[in-house]
């Protein structure tokens, strides 16, 4: 298989059709819809709390109550995709998902809110794999690579702008609705959106519709979930005995089912995760890539909103705009990605890599530099550097798995790497915390943070010189 990121230029489908004007920003709205409310919801959690009188358990299940269902709901998505078609399940999961931000936008209680979110999470792990794998099956060659440019560049966007949405909706407070805006915003787009998925989206399935593989849809499902649980709640809990029974029984089940799927797809069966993706030494470097790469950036947002909000008493929109910085470096970069990686080859990950290093240890600097009374905006030239690299990864990073696979395993591959972003994001917060815990003061904690972020940068340079070079 070809590991390029590059190949013939072509924008027609897998029947060689020619691809629908509006397929792109159909799905591109579905993906910025999930980035943004996995990060709005962190700059709403101060007023919900006081009007839903929610207490800080309920508060932390309106944050992993998403996360989690999406984490465990990805790969069986992938799978529904391959076998009932990719735009029909997209469809589906784009329909709960705006059914989900009304709910939210109108919960009642904070135990609504709750259900309301684990739901949206469901529905955004049925869309997520069909966005990876019907960008991989609808386009080829440099087409492809610009796609997945627009995919990276949104994700970003989401993540970057994702705070100062949500600090200019609160702040605004439109008709009294304060922070349920953040939720209802969800339902024109939603709504607009899923007007066009019939007419802009072709339809694609795997040849043969694979089975379920119930035995392997059970095995991962409790797997993920005992894997993901425990990192989202053990931090704030103090790691209690059943976190680690958890983590050790989902490693367990989660070898159990890489046997499983092993042995299945040596019977001829029909595996969610076929393992011979793994003998494609550029989609398993690449995966490898990935996780180095999700394990820094949940982590970042998250200890930098924690330095910028409780660490320097900002509220949510002096925090959002301070993000700006590193959206601003973003929008320099993500938009010519395709056009570097077709030059640089896999060394577009690797410099970016390295960008967001430097970035972190500027900022290191400057927090180490300023006092607490000094502006916060001595971490800009930081924010925009490490934006730079951002820029120059998500896209390039997510083409590079998903560029060599067969489209007949789109769905299997795009479930796994999406499973591989948010088993990482998770898992990058868990450590951070373990990391930061103890430190004398929010500066020492974001320091030591920093520090640790930049090893993992260095590391994805390095896994990078792993893969094979582009086969013209």
């Amino acid at each position: 298989m070809s590991s390029t990121l590059t190949a013939r230029p072509s924008a027609s489908g897998t029947a060689g059709a020619p691809v629908p004007r509006g397929l792109l920003p159909v799905l591109l709205t579905a993906t910025f819809m999930t980035a943004l409310d996995v990060f709005v919801v962190n700059v709403a959690i101060p007023s919900l709390q006081t009007d839903l009188s929610a207490g800080p358990a309920a508060v932390q299940w309106v944050v992993a109550g998403f996360g989690l269902a999406l984490a465990a709901g990805l790969i069986t998505a992938g799978r529904l995709g391959d076998r009932y078609g990719r735009r029909r399940m997209f469809g589906l999961g784009l329909a709960l998902f705006t059914l989900a931000s009304a709910a939210c936008g109108l919960a009642p209680t904070a135990g609504a809110l709750v259900a309301a979110r684990a739901a949206q999470g469901l529905a955004a792990a049925l869309t997520s794999p069909q966005v990876l794998a019907i960008l991989r099956t609808a386009y080829s060659g440099a087409a492809q690579a610009r796609a997945f440019a627009m995919y990276g560049l949104t994700m970003g966007l989401g993540a970057v702008f994702g705070q100062l949405i949500g600090g200019v909706l609160i702040h605004a407070d439109l008709f009294g609705l304060g922070w349920r805006s953040c939720f209802l915003l969800n339902l024109p787009v939603g709504l607009a959106a899923l007007a066009l998925v019939r007419r802009c989206l072709p339809e694609s399935r795997a040849p043969h519709r694979p089975g379920l593989d119930p035995v392997g849809v059970a095995l991962v499902t409790v797997a993920l979930t005992g894997l993901v649980l425990p990192l989202i709640q053990g931090p704030g809990a103090g790691w209690p005995l059943w976190t680690w029974l958890c983590l050790g029984t989902s490693a367990v089940l989660l070898t159990v089912f890489a046997v499983q799927q092993h042995r299945s797809g040596r019977a001829g069966g029909a595996p969610l995760v076929d393992t011979r993706l793994f003998a494609d030494r550029a989609f398993t470097t690449g995966l490898l890539a990935q996780l180095a790469f999700s394990l820094g950036q949940a982590s970042f947002f998250l200890v930098l909103a924690l330095y910028l909000q409780p660490g320097r008493g900002l509220d949510a929109l002096g925090a959002g705009l301070v993000f700006t910085a590193i959206g601003l470096g973003y929008l320099v970069t993500s938009t010519v990605a395709h056009r570097v990686a077709a030059r640089l080859d896999r060394q577009t990950i690797a410099l970016g890599g390295l960008l967001m290093a430097a970035g972190l240890g500027l900022l290191g600097l400057a927090v180490h530099a300023a006092g607490p009374t000094d502006s916060v905006w001595w971490l800009a030239p930081g924010l925009f550097v490490d934006g730079l690299g951002m820029g120059l990864v998500i896209a390039p990073v997510t083409s590079l798995v998903l560029a060599g696979v067969e489209p007949r395993l789109a769905g299997s591959a795009a479930g796994l790497v999406a499973t591989v972003q948010q088993v990482a994001g998770a898992l990058g917060v868990a450590l951070i915390g373990i990391l930061s815990y103890g430190a004398d003061d929010p500066a020492s904690a974001f320091g030591r943070s920093l520090a640790a972020l930049a090893v993992l940068e260095l590391l994805l340079a390095g896994l990078v010189q792993l893969l094979p070079r582009r086969t013209r």
